[in-house]
């Protein structure tokens, strides 16, 4: 069998990076697949480092400041030996014991996202709306459900990741951003349910700073992918808004205001940017 490769990046993570390398070891000797693990130890403060060194069999990469989640997964996927990773949290959050699992299920697809069944985190009713909102504009504009965009579990083929890591951010919304760029871009992406406990320690979660950049991930990763799909709704309902103003306005007073053709020409303007935004991505996939 081919080798397979386990990122698993750690901040502050002293307290559970032993049991989720230990749950992770027993879950890929019983799976009988050779595997290596990458610990990225994204500029920790505490013992996590010398904990991960206590490892014989995993192999430790330290940045010397804190970076972001997302950077330490860049990092460990270029240090990866195999085409197929895996990445997920040091915290204790995510099932081990389902790593075998998603390797198995990537054989299928380009993508497997480990899509959690609940909600463990801090803030749960804030994180719940915020991320079900997002999650449902996201489903909206790719066209297809999505059942967990930010999971941090997750299997990939390193070739196919490689083309995105330049526009992936270093901060939590690297999930989401690399979900859709495999989707927009046309690659397969499926979804496998997983359980999701509460994590160990500390979490660097910012229900309001990182649900905005959530937002802006969304958006701006599809617009860099598929434009259309968001300057054309945007186009239509600036001019229905403006349509239905001008039909008010001539019901009323008779004739229509600049107010109503304002909304027109808006949305006109917006979907000539969209159109030309869709010629400019499509000339940059030319070979």
């Amino acid at each position: 069998m081919e080798l397979v490769s386990i990122v698993i990046p750690a901040y502050n993570e002293e307290q559970a990076i032993g049991p989720v390398i230990e749950e992770t070891i027993r879950a890929m000797d019983a799976a009988g697949r050779p595997y290596e693990i990458i610990v990225v130890d994204d500029g920790s403060r505490d013992g996590t480092a010398q904990v991960v060194r206590g490892y014989p069999r995993v192999k430790l990469i330290q940045h010397h400041t804190n970076r972001g989640g997302g950077a330490a997964r860049t990092t460990g996927i270029h240090a990866a030996q195999s085409e197929y990773v895996l990445v997920t949290d040091g915290d204790g959050s995510y099932p081990a014991q389902d790593t075998p699992r998603l390797f198995g299920a990537l054989e299928r697809c380009d993508m497997v996202v480990g899509a959690r069944t609940r909600e463990a985190g801090t803030v749960k009713l804030l994180r719940s709306f915020a991320k079900n909102a997002i999650r449902g504009l996201a489903s909206l504009l790719t066209g297809r459900p999505i059942p967990d965009l930010n999971s941090g579990m997750r299997a990939f083929k390193k070739s196919l990741a490689l083309r995105y890591l330049h526009l992936l951010p270093p901060g939590h919304s690297w999930v989401s951003t690399i979900t859709l760029a495999f989707m927009n871009d046309g690659l397969r992406v499926d979804f496998a349910p997983i359980d999701y406990y509460p994590r160990v320690g500390h979490s660097t979660f910012h229900p309001i700073k990182d649900t905005w950049k959530y937002l802006l991930t969304v958006l701006r990763t599809t617009i860099y992918f598929n434009p259309l799909r968001v300057y054309l709704p945007l186009a239509g309902l600036l001019m229905g808004v403006g349509a239905l103003k001008a039909l008010a306005d001539l019901f009323i007073a008779g004739r229509a205001n600049g107010a109503a053709v304002t909304w027109v020409v808006g949305g006109a303007l917006a979907a000539g940017l969209g159109f030309l935004a869709d010629l400019i991505v499509r000339r940059s996939k030319e070979p």
